[in-house]
């Protein structure tokens, strides 16, 4: 069984992970910035901040994988490739592979087509400065980190999110920069989640765009 670190662990998407990871007897650490209602029996909780780069180094070392679960949003959209920056240059210190938990706006509806996020029609505008940094960080930064860097974006289907549940299937299909449906699809985060732990357990991919839908 595998040492991960989680951050960003008490979130919608990150939860699901820790969940998953857990219940196939995973060590999992979780770092969030708050408690959680509901924690995951013989799940281990570390309250900090991951903008503050020096608690980084203690949190991962004896880890094997570090899930960067964090989202744009809000507020926090605006620093949010910075601190993903950082958590990068951490895993990289460490020795640590990284998984990110990201979003799918980077995909393309089809081999060779413009990704999502070159149209962001009828979506709400006060929305675009988070979607366009969460495209960023797999199509600009994560390919200018060192070679040393071991790293895995995993986009969910376009409709995934709390305010968009998703029916539980307890399957999954896996992509790669493409959506496995056209018009983005859909998953739940039981699935994603699931999805998500095969990848860690098989570590097949390097390096790599992947995703997760129905």
């Amino acid at each position: 069984m595998s040492r991960i670190t989680v951050i960003g662990g008490t979130g919608y998407a990150g939860s699901a992970i820790v969940k998953e990871a857990s219940g196939r007897g995973h060590q999992v650490t979780v770092l969030s910035r708050s408690a959680t209602d509901t924690p995951v029996p013989n799940v281990t909780y570390v309250y900090g901040d991951a903008t503050e780069e020096a608690t980084l180094p203690a949190l991962l070392e004896g880890a094997e994988v570090v899930v960067d679960a964090l989202a744009p949003r809000g507020a926090a959209a605006a620093g949010w490739r910075d601190v993903h920056r950082i958590i990068a240059r951490a895993a990289d210190a460490a020795g640590v592979r990284l998984y990110i938990v990201g979003g799918a706006s980077s995909l393309r509806p089809a081999p060779g087509a413009a990704r999502f996020v070159s149209d962001l029609t009828g979506i709400p505008e006060e929305l675009h400065e988070e979607i366009r940094s969460g495209a960023a960080f797999i199509t600009e930064d994560l390919p200018a980190t060192p070679a040393t860097l071991d790293w895995v974006f995993v986009s969910p289907a376009l409709r995934f999110g709390a305010h968009l549940p998703g029916e539980v299937l307890g399957r999954y299909r896996l992509g790669d920069d493409v959506a496995v449906q056209p018009d983005g699809g859909a998953i739940s985060a039981a699935d994603y989640a699931l999805g998500f732990v095969d990848l860690i357990e098989r570590g097949a991919h390097h390096r790599a765009h992947v995703n997760l839908g129905h």
